[in-house]
């Protein structure tokens, strides 16, 4: 038995020591990818000696004799903090993810292919001006030189997912970078899903009454009668299954609800306890580890700019310098139409144009698939836009028998000139400049927020559809390709394109809300992105007579929501106290209760407390059972909280009140019939989930951010280690947004929120401050993975300082850079 013992001890003291051996090595392997950053280098590329000074939160301030070093400078820092973000951005906007990850990506790569993304980012490089080209090389060969530093010095491939993934690295090029631009387009795009969402539902609802209750027409401005889509298109089934498969995660288009949103306001002098200018932006992206955005200081010929930068890209796309800042919120402009286009039933390779039958212009492209056979693909185009297949964004359940959908886009364009405005507003010191800038902007439209020292603007900026008035869908549903009068016109005029200036009360903001009152065909857009956190904005901006830095990080931070202050008393007006005391434990007691702290509850979505947690539940249960009796199965694209639409019942606008009534009961349901029935399902959801004592229950616990590798995240070996997991404040209409994901078994969890902070205060520039909601490296061994994690989840910042002292104070490293002879 002693014998037995001692073997069993050493085989289990081996195997132990073998496993720590193997441990050390796997680390060892994989540490090989984090940069040194206090190294000196002889690289290709460089005019003169360049130094990249890492401050104490590893933000590079990069210092060069000349502008094309810098940006040399800012290449070669991205790619040694996210190669693997920009290798893998590049490849999806190439369609060729199906390499490395097989068949799971196969449908994400055909649709690439079909909007060649790629391929017109390809075709822009020649439409660049001298200045933006020579910015875009410059930025190449930075990235280049890393490249070539992690194969002559085996530095562990660059990133430790490329000792996973083994694809051969080619080199970066310019049309790279504006392919990066050009799938950030991608990420923000929904106006294609709406419209199919709106073709289904009104075949589902066959009313206009109960389609404007659920997918609300603006408060105000013209909005012609639009035809119904099923008198357009009579042989659609009034149903019709999904077409689209789950979206993996490496989708680019995250969906409707989380498209894209943000928040930028500015105050003038005049409304600053300073005297000069206030400015604040946060935009609202996926939540992802790393972050999309990654801070940076370049010290350029006309002066220094710091901000937030997104590997892949040569410019701060948001962020200040010395003189003039800039913030960018998604302006929800409607730059997508879908176009039924009808089939020649003698020759399915026609299609009818309102000139006659056209053949598609074709191509076929193979998509190549680790451990599969390779897929081809027939590529098809219109006049009016690429062919998308029916297994995309659902486009199947809305297009007719004999005949296919195309898509208009402004993003599809071999005249992308995007990135000069990046250039020139790093360059800008004036309103006016920097609104000039804009006019080379494409896609995605965006609404820029501006201010110097003493004034504020707002601009959008973004080609805009040039529709005829006799559109007969306005772009709202699918319209048939063959009618001349809805096919664009082309683009509108900058001048156009809104813009105000230095308003008379101070102040103006955008947190995605309707910021035009104009008719068809200037309208802008139909389908915004915020009704609610524009009210708490308002409320907050004119709280005071005059705002300073901290009031406006205030501001930001605030998790306030009105969506909750307004429905709570609507929904709940019959329910408050009215019922008799009820037996402790019961169904009727546990309502009480939530209801005592609903009631006294000030509509603040704190990570610490229950009522966030009871409302979230409550209203998405109230929602559900109102709309599934009329939609059915179409009901799952309404899980997130429509807020309107709820006011709308609750307050029976033009009879909405009818979604109360359960259509095939045989009695009449009132609307707090329905209320006090969602909030017990609510309740029981999160007594099985959280236990029986609610005031132990915690909006957080439901509501971590939940920042996944995009790749690895679902990986059991090492999910553990690259996500980054935390309790967050905020919910969906909160300025602090913390958008959830609304569906799967974790319904309130926080996956689309600002990933970028930044508050800029000019009467002490350096005073301005910013974070990111991860950290500024990509390797999750490094301890700037997650360093400015926590900061984040606390409402905390650093110094976003252009001032070199402090850039160099307890830096971590220099890098110095020099030409090789």
């Amino acid at each position: 038995m002693a014998f037995f013992l001692r073997w069993m001890i050493r085989l289990v003291s081996v195997a132990l020591a073998l496993s720590v051996a193997a441990a050390l090595l796997a680390y060892w392997v994989f540490s090989r990818s984090i940069p040194d950053y206090d190294a000196e280098w002889e690289v290709p590329g460089l005019e003169a000696r360049l130094d990249i000074v890492r401050s104490n939160a590893n933000v590079p301030h990069i210092y060069g004799e000349s502008d094309q070093d810098v940006f040399f400078g800012l290449g070669f820092a991205h790619a040694q903090d996210r190669l693997w973000q920009m290798l893998m951005t590049r490849r999806t906007a190439q369609g060729r993810l199906s390499e490395l990850f097989g068949t799971r990506t196969v449908q994400i790569d055909e649709l690439m292919r079909r909007l060649d993304l790629y391929g017109y980012a390809r075709r822009s490089v020649a439409a660049q001006d001298d200045e933006t080209l020579a910015m875009l090389e410059s930025y190449s060969a930075g990235v280049n030189a890393w490249l070539e530093l992690v194969a002559d010095e085996a530095l562990g491939r660059g990133a430790p997912e490329l000792l996973l993934f083994t694809p051969e690295i080619a080199p970066w090029r310019p049309a790279d970078s504006l392919a990066v631009l050009n799938m950030m387009a991608m990420q923000l795009a929904s106006q294609q899903e709406t419209e199919v969402l709106r073709a289904r539902t009104d075949l589902m609802l066959n009313d206009p009454a109960r389609l404007a209750d659920i997918l609300p027409d603006p408060l105000d401005g013209a909005v012609a009668e639009l035809p119904e889509f099923s008198a357009l298109f009579p042989d659609l089934p009034r149903y019709a299954a999904d077409t689209e498969p789950p979206r993996d995660p490496l989708h680019p288009s995250p969906g409707r609800m989380l498209a894209g949103a943000s928040n930028a306001w500015a105050a003038a002098g005049s409304r600053s306890a300073t005297g000069r200018s206030l400015l604040a932006n946060d935009p609202h992206m996926n939540l992802t580890a790393p972050t999309i955005w990654y801070l940076a200081r370049l010290e350029l010929s006309t002066g220094g700019v710091i901000g937030g930068t997104i590997p892949g890209m040569p410019i701060v796309l948001v962020g200040r310098s010395d003189a003039l800042g800039w913030g960018l919120t998604s302006s929800y402009m409607d730059d997508i139409d879908l176009y039924i286009e009808r089939l020649n039933p003698e020759n399915r390779e026609e299609y009818q144009t309102p000139d006659g039958w056209a053949r598609f212009e074709t191509r076929r492209s193979i998509i190549e698939v680790a451990d599969a056979p390779p897929v081809t693909v027939t590529l098809r185009w219109t006049e009016n836009g690429p062919v998308i297949p029916g297994s995309h964004w659902n486009i199947g359940t809305v297009t007719p028998p004999g005949h296919v959908m195309s898509m208009a886009w402004t993003a599809l364009t071999d005249e992308n000139t995007s990135m000069r405005t990046g250039l020139e507003l790093m360059r800008a010191t004036t309103i006016e400049e920097a609104q000039a800038a804009g006019q080379y902007f494409v896609a995605p439209s965006q609404v820029l927020t501006l201010a110097t020292m003493d004034r504020v603007a707002m601009q959008v900026i973004g080609d805009m559809p040039w529709r005829l008035l006799e559109h007969e869908s306005q772009g709202r549903i699918p319209s048939r390709g063959w009618i001349a009068g809805n096919r664009w016109q082309g683009v509108t005029q900058y001048s156009a394109n809104p813009h105000f200036e230095d308003p008379e009360g101070g102040i103006l903001g955008n947190t995605n809300n309707r910021i035009v009152e104009r008719d068809f065909p200037l309208h802008m857009s139909f389908s915004w992105g915020d009704t609610q956190r524009i009210e708490r904005w308002e409320n907050l901006m004119q709280s005071r007579q005059v705002h300073t830095r901290d009031s406006f990080i205030e501001a930001q931070l605030d998790t306030v929501s009105p969506t909750a202050r307004t429905l709570l008393p609507l929904v709940g007006r019959e329910l408050w106290f009215t019922s008799e005391a009820a037996e402790p434990g019961s169904v009727e007691a546990r309502r009480e209760e939530a209801l005592g702290l609903l009631a006294a509850w000030n509509g603040e979505m704190n990570e610490h407390l229950p009522e966030p947690l009871i409302y979230a539940a409550w209203m998405r249960a109230l929602q559900q059972r109102l709309i599934q009796d009329d939609l059915g199965p179409l009901a799952s694209e309404y899980q997130a909280l429509e807020p309107i639409f709820v006011e709308r019942v609750y307050r029976d606008v033009d009879g909405a009140s009818a979604w109360c009534d359960i259509r095939p009961s045989s009695i009449e349901e009132s609307c707090t019939d329905i209320a006090r029935l969602a909030l017990d399902d609510a309740l029981q959801m999160l007594v099985d989930r959280y236990g029986s004592n609610i005031s132990s229950w915690r909006w957080g616990d439901a509501h971590e951010a939940v920042h996944e590798h995009q790749v690895l995240g679902d990986s059991r070996l090492f999910g553990w280690a690259v996500n980054i997991v935390q309790s967050t404040s905020g919910g969906d209409n909160t300025l602090n947004r913390g958008r959830t994901a609304a569906t799967g078994p974790d319904p309130f969890r926080n996956v689309h929120a600002a990933g970028y902070r930044g508050v800029y205060d000019f009467a002490d520039p350096d005073s301005s401050v910013f974070i990111t909601a991860t950290g500024q490296s990509g390797h999750p061994l490094s301890r700037y993975y997650d360093n400015l994690g926590e900061l984040w989840r606390r409402g905390e910042y650093i110094p976003m300082s252009l001032d070199d002292e402090l850039a160099a104070a307890g830096n971590i490293g220099v890098t110095i850079l020099r030409p090789r002879e």
